[in-house]
């Protein structure tokens, strides 16, 4: 199982953190603050008060051991981009780093971040979402019950019409659009459409009828 790291616990790293901690993931949480090191401790597997720009406090930490590292440090930038260097240097494969804005984002990707996200336009959530969920592509939550996601076709679903699937009847959710590969969307799609190896759902419903979908 995937291990995870989570720097900096403002809104943003913290709605990560305990969205990861919720799927099951062992989750390490850092924070130069001690007040959200508190907040955290019980949501997530271990909370610790460090300094992500301190090579040496990571090094300990054995931070070489976790797989991705999501980096949401607030307003301090060259924090941002220290701990962003350190992480990728110790070994961690995927770092995924909050960014203020494009000119942000622009250092953040010539200095190896793998991932950048832009808090204005990706909920911690959704961020979650993407980074354990294999087949689920995409995620916007619409309200605390309602979704959609954007979903890789399985082999369960592949070779069948939707009429077949009965997705609504089964889970209680609607399939809005179909992606085909070369970037063409049915975007009304007919109980008759075939689903083929490679295409994307776009699906809508409610939570538990999708995380059903998604165990399907």
């Amino acid at each position: 199982m995937r291990q995870f790291i989570v720097v900096g616990l403002g809104r943003f790293g913290t709605s990560v953190a305990t969205s990861l901690a919720e799927e099951g993931y062992d989750v390490l949480a850092i924070d130069r603050e001690e007040d959200p090191i508190q907040d955290i401790t019980d949501k997530v597997t271990h909370a610790v008060q460090a300094d992500a720009t301190d090579e040496d406090s990571l090094k300990t930490l054995g931070i070489s051991n976790f797989d991705i590292a999501v980096v949401s440090i607030g307003d301090d930038i060259q924090s941002s981009l220290l701990a962003t260097l350190i992480l990728k240097e110790l070994g961690v494969e995927y770092v995924v780093v909050k960014a203020q804005d494009q000119l942000h984002g622009k250092v953040l990707n010539k200095i190896g971040a793998d991932k950048i996200v832009y808090p204005e336009r990706d909920m911690g959530v959704r961020v979650a979402y993407n980074l354990v969920t294999t087949n689920v592509l995409d995620y916007i939550e619409l309200s605390q019950d309602y979704s959609i996601i954007e979903v890789l076709a399985t082999e369960e679903l592949t070779g069948k019409t939707l009429k077949e699937l009965e997705l609504r009847a089964k889970f209680g959710i609607n399939v809005i659009a179909i992606k085909k590969g070369e970037g063409e969307i049915n975007v009304t799609p007919k109980a008759n459409d075939m689903i083929e190896v490679e295409d994307i759902l776009v699906v809508m419903g409610q939570e538990k009828g999708l995380d059903k979908l998604r165990e399907y």
